[in-house]
């Protein structure tokens, strides 16, 4: 069943600070940070929503958004004549001297938003994670049910539990509690071992939403839909769980369902990109079924150069290669090349994501690392082979991923010749 699209409105939570990113987020907000090559992670969530056929949506911004608003200006370009839009929606003190407060009460500082439009169901998602979801079957689901309210959820083992806000089911899907983080969890019915991931992502019944937020906005509260209206509301009414699981997205493989991954570490970061670029990845960016849109940088194709006559050849094995990259003599392996990245002759990348326009200097050596952009590595620099040494120069996790910040400015022009 399709629903009109008209009939969702969806309002996307981009404002976040991402914190546990830096230093990627040290200029940018999470969502705005690149991912895969050529995305930026906002943009798997809107492909979602454009993919499945509803085209009004709104982003809401709050914390070092420029980036952000720059790449959805560039890259989404809808026909607001035909009601399609995609609005930036900057935090504006609608409602008072803060800033957001918490989600809830960031969809409750926008609901001119939700009053202007009128729609039969609102969508809150989440603007910072990477996964595929055909979205007419939650709706299909969440009216179905009869639902008030529907939490996306994904089954996780119960030894992962710590890691997420837990939801609770009887065996009907109708939600019975809500447990932040806790060290047991309850196991979903007739499937041992297994507990429920909330994702964060909401559809709510618009009349429904608009007098819990009025409610919460006059209580005292942490003003979150996970930590507060949800939990509040579950016991009174039909308040249901969509498993991510069930969800069948066109053109995708079996063994892609329930994909979804929280890239809210630079641990969890880097994983995700290394995934995507194996030879078989559960996380397929080749779908023409399912095309994953970004911005058109406009960038002449990747070359590679030398053939190794001279010891020198411009090689990539099991990577990802971006437009306008330069692999002059120079080897990759295992790694991601965003646009215009230039490696030079005897230099070798290992294991890495390399941001746009970085040069990586004759004769180095990058092992298990990520450059951020306009970043100029030297000549003969080796990064992450000794990793007290990169310690007191860049930001190293314990699991000895380096990370080298975004530098300003752009690199030599004389640079990106061979």
């Amino acid at each position: 069943m399709a629903f009109k699209s008209n009939e969702l409105l969806v309002m996307i939570m981009a404002g976040g600070k991402g914190t546990r990113l830096e230093p990627l987020t040290r200029d940018r907000a999470k969502p705005a940070v690149p991912f895969g090559g050529r995305y930026r992670i906002i943009d798997f969530v809107i492909n979602n929503f454009i993919n499945s056929g509803f085209f009004k949506i709104k982003v809401l911004t709050q914390f070092k958004a420029d980036s952000l608003i720059n790449h959805l200006s560039d890259t989404w370009i809808l026909n607001r004549m035909l009601g399609q839009c995609i609005d930036v929606v900057p935090a504006q003190m609608r409602t008072g001297e803060n800033w957001y407060q918490g989600t809830a009460d960031a969809i409750y500082q926008n609901i001119n938003l939700i009053l202007d439009e009128k729609p039969n169901y609102v969508a809150v998602f989440g603007g910072d994670h990477i996964y595929k979801m055909e979205m007419n079957q939650m709706l299909e689901f969440h009216k179905w049910k009869g639902a008030v309210a529907t939490v996306t959820a994904v089954p996780v083992p119960q030894s992962e539990a710590s890691q997420f806000g837990i939801i609770e089911i009887d065996e009907n899907w109708q939600i019975t509690g809500f447990n932040e983080k806790p060290k047991q969890a309850k196991s979903i019915p007739n499937r041992p071992g297994y507990c429920l991931a909330s994702m964060g992502n909401y559809v709510f019944n618009r009349e429904f939403l608009i007098r819990e937020l009025c409610d919460d906005s006059e209580i005292e509260s942490s003003h979150d839909f996970g930590k507060d209206i949800l939990p509040r509301i579950f016991k009174d009414f039909p308040v249901y769980c969509y498993n991510f699981e069930t969800n069948i997205v066109p053109g995708e493989e079996e063994n892609a369902r329930g994909y979804w991954r929280d890239v809210g570490t630079i641990d969890a970061y880097w994983e995700a990109n290394m995934e995507i670029r194996s030879v078989s990845p559960h996380f397929n960016l080749y779908n023409d079924k399912w095309p994953i849109r970004t911005v058109n940088l406009n960038y002449p194709p990747a070359k590679f150069v030398f053939g190794g006559g001279d010891g020198r050849k411009g090689e990539a094995v099991d990577s990802l290669v971006c437009d306008g990259c330069i692999l002059s003599g120079g080897k990759v392996v295992n790694s991601i090349l965003s646009p215009g990245v230039f490696v030079h002759s005897f230099a070798e990348v290992h294991d890495s994501v390399i941001l746009s326009n970085v040069h990586i200097g004759r004769n180095s050596k990058i092992r298990r690392a990520i450059i951020d952009k306009n970043t100029v590595i030297p000549d003969g620099s080796e990064i992450g082979f000794d990793l007290e040494k990169d310690r007191q120069k860049y930001f190293v996790t314990d699991s000895g991923i380096v990370v080298i910040a975004k530098q300003p400015g752009f690199p030599e022009k004389k640079m990106i010749h061979p």
